[in-house]
């Protein structure tokens, strides 16, 4: 398999792994072919660069999606090997956005059961 159909073969997985979890996802430039859309799009204020190779450089992969997105987005990189887990790499600092916002709704969640 060349790297153009491995590399769109990554995105469908993505693409129906993020369906399965209830996202309206799809393949970003299979509609507009644009140069700077995310290769994976569906999760609101995520961009997501989906690389599928032996061998990553991930810094270039995460320069890639900060070059790429828009100002309200958050780089993100789906990532795997043959035969391995898909793994999302992303700068700490939007992960810790992220855990922030999960951390306070389950702070909220805590509190409502053990009121209950």
């Amino acid at each position: 398999m060349n790297s153009r159909n491995k590399g769109a073969a990554g995105e469908r997985e993505v693409a129906g792994i993020l369906r399965g979890y209830g996202y309206k996802a799809r393949r970003g430039q299979q509609y507009s072919g644009a140069n700077g859309d995310a290769d994976v799009v569906g999760l609101p204020g995520i961009h997501i660069e989906v690389k599928r190779r032996e061998k990553l450089n991930i810094y270039d992969a995460i320069d890639q999606s900060k070059r790429d997105r828009k100002s309200d987005e958050l780089p993100a990189v789906f990532h795997r090997k043959n035969h391995c887990e898909w793994l999302v790499t992303m700068p700490l600092e939007d992960w810790i956005k992220i855990y922030r916002e999960w951390e306070a709704g389950y702070g909220l969640c805590k509190d409502q059961q053990e009121n209950s």
